[in-house]
């Protein structure tokens, strides 16, 4: 766990604004404030970690809770017959340390899978 508080962890204590898509007693969901896709949220545990790594390989419960998570997210906001999920893992390539998982989705259904990757490529890239 991380001895400062990450921007996530002043969010989830309502320190700062954001608009919650979704939020339970381990996970919030909220929206990017810069999003590369049409919908496009951040689902956050509440408990602080840095990075994925931090996790023990054991909790299989957080995992597995992550998960489904992120399927209860795509579900409420009507996405979940197409969308993508990323996670960003270290201090290099994450731009904010507490994990967080993106998930990306609602393409218009005419949308080529050439623009929807190249929406994706940004993303990754970021």
């Amino acid at each position: 766990m991380s001895d400062s508080i990450s921007i996530f962890t002043k969010i989830i204590n309502r320190e700062i604004p954001a608009t919650i898509q979704y939020e339970d007693e381990d996970f919030i969901a909220i929206n990017d404030i810069s999003p590369k896709a049409p919908v496009h949220v951040l689902i956050i545990p509440k408990k602080q970690y840095e990075t994925l790594e931090q996790v023990d390989l054991e909790d299989e419960a957080f995992h597995a809770q992550l998960l489904t998570t992120v399927r209860k997210v795509a579900k409420k906001l009507n996405i979940s017959e197409n969308y993508k999920v990323f996670l960003n893992v270290g201090k290099k390539v994450q731009q904010v340390h507490h994990i967080h998982v993106h998930l990306t989705g609602g393409w218009d259904q005419a949308a080529s899978i050439e623009k929807i990757e190249e929406e994706a490529a940004t993303l990754i890239n970021e």
